[in-house]
């Protein structure tokens, strides 16, 4: 008596589209997905290059390490807090959320 009527033929191409059309937004997401995971830790302080990349920056903020280097910035934090500990660098200013940082001569 009653159950799903049968679907045309018509109805089914226009299934099968949407499908197709689904899995293809699902696949570029994945592709935007599979970029480079940050680092964790912070590098090692007595790296060369990576003092190099430091001192040619005018202004040192946890952001602009972080994105320069490709680290997270909890790990940028660390690395510039040891890094004024170390006499690299030096406080400029700065509050308890955000600090700024200068090269030391």
């Amino acid at each position: 008596m009653g159950g799903k009527k049968k679907l045309s033929l018509k109805q089914i191409e226009r299934m099968q589209a949407r499908k197709d059309k689904q899995e293809k937004k699902k696949s570029k997401k994945t592709e935007l997905r599979e970029m480079k995971t940050a680092m964790i830790a912070p590098p090692d302080i007595k790296d060369k290059g990576v003092i190099k990349e430091i001192r040619k920056m005018r202004v040192l903020t946890p952001y602009t390490v972080a994105t320069h280097l490709n680290m997270r910035i909890s790990a940028a934090k660390q690395f510039l807090t040891q890094l004024e500990e170390h006499g690299v660098i030096k406080i400029v200013t700065g509050d308890h959320n955000l600090k700024i940082y200068e090269v030391a001569d």
